[in-house]
Order: C-alpha cells, then structure tokens, then sequence
C-alpha cells in the first residue's frame, strides 16, 4: 500500500501555504543540512513564503535538481540563477553552500555527474519537486527506471514545449542535465507540488497508477516520506476516490 501522502487543497495559493508550513517544519528538524531545489514555475511562490520568514538558514547546503542544456549560464531563468535569485538569496544561504550544473553543452555531462557525486557523499535530507506533465521529475522523463543516475539525456516533446513557454520562444532547450531517480528516492523527505487542470493527467497517473517507468513521478508511491501537494483542478481525477480538504 502506498504511503503517499496527499493534500488536495482549493487553490495554488492555499496549498503553497501549506507547503510552505511542511517544509519550514523540516527545514527546522535537527540535523537537516542538504536540501535539493526544483526550479520552474511552480515552487517559486514556495520559496518566497519561506523567504518572507525569516528563517535560519545559514546552516543549509542547497542543491539545484537539474539544468537546461544548450542555454546561456548568465540567462537569468536557468535552473541554476533562478534558484540562486529566489531562494539562496532571500533564505540567506551562503553562496558557497550553494551548487548547481552548467547549462554549457560540453560542461553539463561532468557537472551533473560531479553535483550527484557530491549529493550522494552529503546525504540528502530534503527534496522539492514540481511534476511534470508528463509525469517526470526534474528531467527524468518517461522511461526512467527506479535505480537511473545522473545524466544528459534528451527531452521528450511535452518537456521542449514546456521549455519553450517557459522562456518565452527565446530558447526551446531539447536536451536536459539531471539527477537521477536513484538519489531523488534517497531522500530522507520529499515534497512535491501540481497546480492545474493540465497535471490532472500526470498526478492520475502517480497516485492511481502502477509504479512504473512510463511514470517516473509513480516511484515515490514506495518513498516512506513523501508529501504530495494539488489544488483541486489538479486532483480532479483522483475524485471521488479521495475526497478534497
């Protein structure tokens, strides 16, 4: 049985408060030092409820999950500088407990290797992730096993789409650098978020579906510590077989 953990919630904004409340909790448990961050739309009013805290966090290492190849490293909406903007900055993370991959082409291969490396020697303590809408993590797309490591790897259709709107048409990256499912399941806790009628599909598939590389996301059914978070266009189709708070 699974023990996944799921908040269904009315709108974005409820449930990032909710979120935030979770992980504030974690983030203040002894011990807690490496924390992994997803960038993306998503987590992003996330990171700013805990900034707007004021919380310690001095303390912390914080490990971007995954990088867009092929874009500039001084794009501002980058993996890497997104999250250095929004929350290493306003959390007050020193700059040098902060580690990322380079989007450069022929550095990515070796940096994602290198930053999953180090993850592993740290141990990881926390994850936040958005889901994908084809239900990936990061840039595991569909396909990646339980046990797959760090990569480059290319993007599935859906993902460069994504990409595209993300940045705006200025750049529609096909390839991503990426940790792998191995360390994402590692994590003593896991937090995940889905906003919108658009994720309806990929959380159907997490929750109610098979454990199953078709659906990277559906292994974290197995994670002893993990908590999903939806509003409610997002958890359509898991009603009325649960029932929204």
């Amino acid at each position: 049985m699974s023990s996944l953990l799921i908040q269904i919630l009315q709108t974005p904004a409820v449930a990032n408060q909710a979120a935030a409340e979770l992980l504030t909790e974690w983030m203040l448990q002894p011990g807690v030092r490496n924390v992994m961050l997803a960038a993306g739309n998503t987590p992003l009013e996330l990171y700013q409820r805990i900034g707007s805290r004021g919380l310690r966090s001095d303390h912390l290492s914080l490990h971007a999950l995954d990088e867009y190849v092929g874009v500039p490293v001084d794009e501002p909406r980058n993996c890497a500088n997104l999250i250095r903007r929004t929350a290493v900055e306003p959390w007050g993370v020193p700059t040098e407990r902060y580690f990322s991959v380079s989007s450069d082409p022929e550095e990515a291969e070796w940096s994602v290797l290198d930053h999953e490396r180090r993850i592993e020697n740290a141990g990881l303590d926390i994850v936040v992730l958005g889901l994908g809408q084809n239900g990936h993590l990061g840039f595991n797309e569909p396909g990646s096993k339980r046990d797959c490591g760090a990569r480059v790897l290319d993007l599935d259709p859906i993902s460069i789409e994504a990409n595209r709107k993300w940045f705006g048409g200025d750049y529609a990256p096909s390839r991503g650098a990426t940790i792998g499912m191995r360390t994402l399941l590692s994590a003593r806790r896991v937090l995940v978020m889905a906003y919108g009628l658009h994720k309806a599909a990929a959380v159907k598939a997490m929750v109610l579906g098979p454990s199953s590389p078709s659906c990277p996301a559906s292994f974290l059914k197995d994670h002893p510590n993990t908590t999903l978070f939806l509003d409610t266009a997002a958890a359509i189709d898991l009603m009325p077989e649960m029932n929204p708070k």
